[in-house]
């Protein structure tokens, strides 16, 4: 059974590459949803699949891409949402 989560990420995560990263990380573990900047300079990200992959994308995240720095994510847990497909990045 899949599980669904929300994701904000507080940080240096604005103009470093953090959204290209996540969706490469979320390809990679073959999980579903999207990612998009928030005007008050977090990253939002829903994202689902297997509870184990969704464990190692939170630990990816955390991490962020070189540039980055991530100081706080804020994580909530959501009904699986069968419309989902794919991950994409909202500009």
């Amino acid at each position: 059974m899949p599980k669904r989560i929300h994701l904000i990420v507080s940080g240096l995560v604005h103009g470093v590459g953090f959204r290209m990263y996540i969706e490469r990380a979320a390809n990679e573990l073959k999980l579903e949803g999207w990612v998009k900047n928030r005007i008050d300079g977090t990253v939002e990200i829903e994202v689902q699949g297997p509870e184990e992959q969704l464990d190692e994308f939170v630990r990816r995240a955390e991490k962020g891409p070189s540039r980055s720095h991530v100081t706080a994510i804020r994580k909530e847990e959501n009904v699986p949402d069968s419309t989902l497909s794919g991950f994409s990045v909202i500009m």
